[in-house]
C-alpha cells in the first residue's frame, strides 16, 4: 500500500478511521489508492479562484489555511489553484497564483507541509487560459489560442498561435510542473475545459488546418505535447490528471462522444492518471452559471449520471463536482460507481467539516450549502452561511468555551443575524436566550425564500434553529420585548439584532404605495397591474416581479440601476436575467422615483431619468417600493444609558479578532447587529454575528 498521510505522524491515518464505525459501510470513507498515494476517503475539493492569494499571486498564510481547514476537517484531497498561471500570457485581473517563477516553490512547501500534517494529499491545477485571458491586465499581453475566436466572457481577440508559441507554452507547462513536485505537492491536474487545451479540442474554437487542426487526433496533438513534457519532467510517482468536460452543450461543439474519444486518446498514451470532469462552457457568464457551475437555481448533481456514463467508457479514476452539495447524492455516486472521488467544492466551502462530522455520527449538524454563489462573487470564497470561510487567520470554525465564567446572553431578534449571535454564544458555553416577535425564526430570510429559485435559502434558517435545539438556547417566539423585559432578565450582554423595516420615509406619497414585503409575504395583494421599483438592485422587487400573478404586459419593473441585481453577485445576477427573460418583464433602467400621487382612483409613479433628469409619469393601479430597510433600533437606543458601553462597538477590537475593550467590566454591555445597524444583506448580518460574539 502507498502512502497514507496521517493526522498524527506517529499513528497512520488508516488506522484511525478504521477505529470508526462505519467506516466499512460507509462508501464515502473507503480509502482510494493511485499511484504511490493511499486517499483516506472518497471526498475532495477542487481547484477554484478563491481570491486569497498575496498581492504577487502567492499562496501565502491566509490562503494556505483557507485549505488547511478543510484537511483538518478530514477530506481526503484538496486541489488548489484556481487555474495557476504558467505565463505572463495567461493572466486576469485577480483571482490567480502565479505559477511562472520558481518564488512560489518555498510557498509550496509550507502549503503542503501544512495540508499533509492534516492527513489530506494537495494538488495543484495549472493552466494557460488562451483566449480567455484579459489583455488589460497585469502584463498587458496579447492573448493567444489556437485560432483567432473572440470568447464573449472575457472579450479578447486572440493571436493565433504559430509554432513559436506552441514550443514556449509546452515548456511553460513542464517548468510549472517542476515547481509542483519540488513544492511537495502530490500531484496536478491541467485545467482543458474552456481553456488553452480544451480550444484545441473544440471545433469551435479550433479553425486550425496545419498538424494542429482537423481531426480529433489533431486537436489532441498540442495537449499530447503538455503532457508528454509533463512526464518527462516530473518523477514516475507524481500524479498528473485532467480536467475535462464531458460535453460543451452547444451547437458544433464537442459532444459527449468527441469527449470520451479525447480521454480514451490520452488514456492509451499513458499521459494521465485521472479525468476530473465537468460538463458545459464556461464562454460566457450565463454558461459558466447554467452548466459548469450551477448554483440554488439548478437541481441538486445535474450531471452526475453523466459522468458516470463517462467513467464506463474510460478505465481511469473519474472526479467530478457540480453542485454536490448532499451527502445522499455523494454516497450514492460512489456506492454506484459513477465516481471514484466526489467533490464537494462549495459543501466545504460552508462546513470544511463535513468528513469529521460524518465520523464522530453528526451527520444531522453540518451546515448545508444552500448554493447561493455567494462564495463565487466578488468577495470570494466568503460564505452567506458560514463568515468564517476564508478568513480562517482570524476566525475559527468552532468555538472553545470562553475563559471564566458563563455570561447571560439575551439575543432580540431570530433573522440570520441573530441566530447567528445565539449560536456562536452558546457554542462558547453562556446561557443565551433569544426573542423574536414573529411567529417564526428567519427574518427576511424567510421573505428571499419565496421567489421561484430561492427556497434552498431556508436552510440557512433551519439549520440554526437546529444548533440552538442542540446547543440548549431558549427561544421565545411570539415576544416583542421592550425596555422593562429586558431589566428582568439581568442580563450580562444584550445584543440587538431586531432587524430593519421597509425604507419608505424618504418618498413623497409613500403612503398610497406598497412594499415589496407586503406583496411577497402575502399580507397585501397585487393589483391587476403594478410598478415595481427597484431602488437598491438587490433580491426583494425581483423576487415581487417573479412572483407578480398577473400577464407581463401588467407589470412594469422600473430600477435605478443600470441592470437588474446590479448589488448581486454575477452568479445570482444572470439566474434573475434568465427569471425575468423567462417571464418576458422588460426592465426599465436608471430612472428613480421621485413622488406618487393619486389620481382618479388609480396612481401616477413619476420618475426621473438618472442620466438626462427627463420626467416621466407611469399611471397604475399600484407602485411596489423597494429601498432597503431603515433600522428597527428604538429598543437600543432605549437602552444605550443602561449598558457600560453605551452600546458602542471598538471596530479596532472587532476587525483584529479581539474582545472588546470593556469585555471584562462589571455590567451589562450592549450591542447591536445586522440592519439594526443599517440595511445590508445576510452575509453581512452573519459575520456582524460572529466576530462580535466569537469574543463575549
Amino acid at each position: 500500500m502507498g502512502v497514507i498521510y496521517s493526522h498524527n505522524p506517529i499513528v497512520s491515518a488508516l488506522r484511525d478511521f478504521q477505529m470508526t464505525a462505519n467506516v466499512n459501510t460507509d462508501p464515502l470513507l473507503r480509502t482510494l489508492t493511485l499511484k504511490g498515494i493511499t486517499f483516506r476517503n472518497r471526498i475532495m475539493s477542487t481547484a477554484h479562484a478563491c481570491g486569497l492569494e498575496d498581492a504577487d499571486g502567492m499562496p501565502g498564510e491566509t490562503y494556505q489555511r483557507y485549505h488547511q481547514e478543510k484537511a483538518r476537517g478530514g477530506l481526503a484531497l484538496t486541489m488548489f489553484g484556481g487555474s495557476a498561471y504558467i505565463q505572463p500570457d495567461s493572466t486576469w485581473a485577480s483571482g490567480q497564483l502565479n505559477l511562472s517563477t520558481d518564488k512560489v516553490i518555498p510557498h509550496l512547501q509550507q502549503f503542503s507541509e501544512r495540508v499533509h500534517g492534516e492527513g489530506a494529499a494537495i494538488m495543484m491545477q495549472i493552466s494557460h487560459l488562451g483566449r480567455r485571458g484579459e489583455t488589460n491586465s497585469q502584463n498587458w499581453l496579447p492573448t493567444v489560442a489556437p485560432s483567432r475566436v473572440r470568447e464573449a466572457g472575457h472579450r479578447s481577440f486572440p493571436k493565433a498561435m504559430d509554432r513559436h508559441d506552441i514550443d514556449r507554452i509546452v515548456a511553460a507547462f513542464a517548468a510549472s510542473a517542476a515547481r509542483c513536485e519540488k513544492g511537495g505537492l502530490d500531484g496536478l491536474e491541467t485545467m482543458t475545459a474552456g481553456h488553452l487545451i480544451g480550444q484545441f479540442f473544440s471545433p469551435i474554437t479550433n479553425l486550425r488546418t496545419d498538424e494542429f487542426g482537423g481531426s480529433l487526433e489533431n486537436r489532441c496533438r498540442f495537449a499530447v505535447m503538455v503532457h508528454e513534457a509533463i512526464r518527462e519532467t516530473v518523477g514516475s510517482d507524481f500524479i498528473i490528471g485532467m480536467r475535462m468536460t464531458i460535453d460543451e452543450a452547444m451547437q458544433g461543439g464537442l459532444t459527449f462522444e468527441d469527449c470520451v474519444a479525447i480521454a480514451q486518446h490520452m488514456q492509451s498514451k499513458g499521459l494521465v492518471d485521472f479525468f476530473n470532469v465537468n460538463y458545459g462552457r464556461i464562454d460566457t457568464e450565463h454558461a459558466l452559471i447554467k452548466d459548469c457551475m450551477p448554483g440554488m437555481a439548478s437541481p441538486i448533481a445535474p450531471w452526475m449520471e453523466r459522468a458516470g456514463a463517462f467513467k464506463r467508457a474510460v478505465s481511469l479514476p473519474v472526479f467530478h463536482a457540480a453542485r454536490i452539495t448532499d451527502l445522499a447524492s455523494a454516497r450514492y455516486a460512489i456506492s454506484e460507481g459513477l465516481l471514484d472521488m466526489v467533490a464537494m467544492t462549495r459543501a466545504h466551502i460552508a462546513d470544511p467539516h463535513i468528513v469529521n462530522k460524518i465520523r464522530s455520527g453528526n451527520e444531522e449538524r453540518i451546515r448545508p450549502c444552500v448554493g447561493a454563489t455567494h462564495c463565487m462573487g466578488t468577495s470570494r470564497p466568503t460564505c452567506l452561511h458560514n463568515a468564517a470561510t476564508g478568513r480562517e487567520r482570524f476566525w475559527t470554525h468552532s468555538h472553545q468555551p470562553a475563559k471564566g465564567m458563563s455570561k447571560r446572553v439575551v439575543v432580540i431578534g431570530g433573522g440570520p443575524a441573530g441566530l447567528e449571535a445565539a449560536r456562536v454564544c452558546a457554542s462558547r458555553g453562556h446561557h443565551v436566550s433569544l426573542f423574536e416577535a414573529a411567529s417564526e425564526l428567519g427574518g427576511q430570510v424567510r421573505l428571499a425564500a419565496q421567489a421561484s429559485w430561492r427556497g434552498d435559502l431556508i436552510g440557512l434558517v433551519d439549520w440554526r434553529i437546529s444548533e440552538l435545539e442542540a446547543l440548549g438556547v431558549e427561544v421565545h417566539l411570539n415576544r416583542y420585548v421592550e425596555l422593562d423585559d429586558v431589566d428582568r432578565l439581568d442580563a450580562d450582554v444584550v445584543i440587538i439584532a431586531t432587524g430593519g423595516v421597509p425604507d419608505l420615509e424618504w418618498l413623497d406619497g409613500a403612503e398610497h404605495c406598497t412594499s415589496v414585503w407586503d406583496v411577497v409575504s402575502g399580507t397585501e395583494p397585487y393589483a391587476d397591474d403594478v410598478v415595481i421599483y427597484d431602488g437598491t438592485g438587490r433580491h426583494p422587487a425581483l423576487t415581487a416581479a417573479d412572483r407578480f400573478p398577473g400577464q407581463p404586459d401588467a407589470i412594469q419593473l422600473v430600477l435605478r440601476d443600470d441592470r437588474p441585481g446590479t448589488e448581486l453577485d454575477y452568479g445570482e445576477r444572470m439566474v434573475w436575467k434568465r427569471t425575468l427573460a423567462e417571464r418576458h418583464i422588460v426592465p426599465q433602467t436608471e430612472w428613480r422615483l421621485v413622488r406618487v400621487t393619486p389620481v382618479d382612483n388609480q396612481l401616477d409613479a413619476h420618475f426621473v431619468h438618472e442620466l438626462t433628469d427627463e420626467s416621466r409619469s407611469i399611471r397604475t393601479a399600484q407602485v411596489i417600493v423597494e429601498h432597503g430597510t431603515t433600522p428597527a433600533d428604538e429598543l437600543f437606543h432605549q437602552m444605550r444609558g443602561q449598558s457600560v458601553n453605551d452600546g458602542a462597538v471598538d471596530f479596532d477590537a472587532l476587525l483584529s479578532g479581539n474582545p472588546q475593550p470593556m469585555a471584562d467590566v462589571t455590567g451589562m454591555k450592549l450591542y447591536r447587529i445586522g440592519d439594526a445597524v443599517s440595511s445590508r444583506n445576510i452575509a453581512a448580518a452573519v459575520f456582524d454575528a460572529l466576530r462580535l460574539a466569537s469574543h463575549i
